[in-house]
């Protein structure tokens, strides 16, 4: 039809990792010919103006997806925020809606780490089916996606965290490793089997790198 898709980022505050993201992001878009518009009202903005700017956006016909980049400063209603978004633009996938319709199999979007995971493997010719996968961590950006995508592909899915009993015992039953936590060097190498895929999501700063 001729329609150039539109991509709008709200990005709340100046905090400089979530700055890099959505630049990246930015530069993705100019790459693959999607009209980008970025936001960036300050730190402080009320919950009632964020999402003005919010319903703004789900009203506009040139904006066909939407991402709030998160984590939003703290004085803010992170989750009403994300429910604000119109689940037909909530290309991040964060909506109940959106969630709902993963855990059903019917997704409309899926968040892009999670998704992400599922191409490398596919890429890779790492066979899903039959294996048995595990999870570490169980956030809803990626740890739990990640496992119903993976349990999906029918693989045998076990999700650890922070409380589970004996983590390397876990681990050393996995096909597939996906570690998706914000701890550097939780893993090693003895927690796994040979022969096994890992697959690392956390970003981490360490001493020295």
């Amino acid at each position: 039809t001729g329609k150039v898709p539109g991509l709008a980022a709200v990005l709340v505050g100046d905090d400089p990792a979530s700055a890099t993201y959505v630049r990246t992001k930015t530069k993705a878009c100019q790459e693959a010919g999607i009209a980008s518009r970025q936001l960036t009202p300050p730190g402080d903005i009320s919950q009632s103006d964020l999402l003005q700017i919010i319903h703004e956006l789900n009203r506009d016909p040139a904006i066909h997806g939407i991402l709030v980049q998160l984590p939003l400063p703290t004085h803010l209603d992170e989750r009403a925020v994300l429910e604000a978004v119109d689940p037909r633009k909530d290309v991040d996938g964060f909506t109940f809606a959106n969630i709902g319709r993963l855990v059903e199999n019917r997704p409309q979007f899926v968040p892009c780490t999670p998704a992400g995971i599922i191409e490398l493997l596919d890429r890779e010719g790492i066979e899903i089916k039959g294996r048995h996968a595990v999870v570490v961590g169980r956030s809803e950006i990626v740890g739990k996606p990640v496992a119903f995508l993976l349990l999906h592909r029918h693989a045998t899915v076990t999700i650890c965290h922070s409380r589970t009993a004996d983590l390397p015992a876990e681990t050393r039953r996995a096909d597939i490793l996906v570690a998706a936590v914000g701890r550097p060097r939780l893993i090693t190498g003895t927690m796994l089997k040979p022969g096994a895929v890992v697959i690392d999501v956390g970003i981490n700063r360490v001493e020295g790198k």
